[in-house]
């Protein structure tokens, strides 16, 4: 299994999904704002403009956007002004109405539905981090990027219909696929002298290594054991992975550990020993220390702090 898979197979927890099919009409702004969420687009017809902070992206019929990283961003037409710029606020999207026309005698329009996912914070966000505001990065082949609109807006309908059984399991299932394929032709168009540690997806060797790291995050690794792994010197090993990884393999795998954890803890599914040992801590004291180090409180304080809804 390559490692993007691997990695996803983990981490990968999209839930809570929705989605609003908006219409506009004339010259148009609005902007979104809510809690650290994951956004698709999928257009429709028309064309118009999505800024983040200083990125703006033009996207067009056909295309699917996702906007990994950002709580704020806004929609527009070439021609609005800043002032113009209307909240689009939770009550409208709930009730799945469109915003006011604007200019009803303008031939610009635009039709798409915005999905709104909810993640796991502590596993997806090293990897959403190293995301640029807005995938695909590039528009220049917008007629291809993504095959399967129609596709996506038909079982979008077709799931909006009726109140089946999975329903919202479908929806988040649908996202995650969407989202894999943002990840992959993001990583797989990393020029070879990117500074991203998402390269390390193509390296033969770092990529195996990550594979082996998530495979068996209990295991007592050591660096010459994952150099003998994947077939490198752990002197070349050691730098090769520090260099695209920003950090020590061992490193690495203590934080993903933790990130392991800290999902446990909010799951209550296990006691705290028992997730000590599922990420490879022997001791639980030592796991506690670990786990503050990063957390700032102690395993319990942080199990009775936080809860989490899977």
């Amino acid at each position: 299994m390559d490692a993007l898979s691997r990695l996803l197979q983990q981490t990968q927890h999209l839930k809570k999904t929705k989605y609003y099919c908006l219409s506009f009409f004339g010259d148009w702004a609005f902007s979104l704002t809510g809690s650290e969420n994951i956004y698709f687009y999928l257009i429709q017809a028309g064309s118009f403009y999505i800024d983040i902070n200083d990125v703006s992206r033009q996207v067009y019929t056909g295309d699917i956007v996702m906007i990994p990283n950002s709580s704020k961003h806004v929609c527009h037409t070439s021609n609005y002004h800043s002032q113009s710029v209307q909240e689009l606020d939770k009550t409208l999207l709930e009730d799945n109405k469109c915003p006011a026309d604007l200019l009803k005698d303008s031939s610009s329009n635009a039709q798409f539905i915005v999905i709104e996912c909810q993640y796991d914070k502590d596993l997806l966000r090293p990897l959403l981090s190293a995301l640029p505001a807005i995938l695909p990065e590039h528009d220049d082949n917008h007629d291809s990027q993504f095959k399967a609109l129609g596709w996506a807006v038909g079982f979008l309908t077709l799931e909006s219909q009726d109140e089946r059984l999975g329903k919202l399991a479908m929806i988040n299932l649908w996202a995650s696929i969407v989202m894999v394929e943002c990840l992959r032709t993001y990583i797989e168009s990393l020029p070879e002298r990117a500074e991203n540690w998402l390269l390390a997806m193509r390296d033969p060797y770092l990529s195996k290594t990550l594979a082996i790291l998530h495979d068996s995050p209990d295991h007592k690794w050591t660096t010459h054991e994952l150099a003998e792994k994947v077939g490198m010197s752990r002197s070349s090993f050691t730098q090769r992975f520090k260099n695209i990884m920003g950090v020590p393999p061992l490193t690495y795998l203590t934080t993903y550990r933790l990130c392991l954890a800290a999902r446990q803890l909010r799951l209550q599914h296990n006691s705290i020993g028992q997730i000590s040992e599922l990420v490879g801590y022997t001791s639980n004291s030592t796991f506690s220390q670990a786990f503050k180090r990063v957390y700032g409180v102690s395993p319990k304080t942080y199990r009775e702090q936080t809860v989490v809804s899977d």
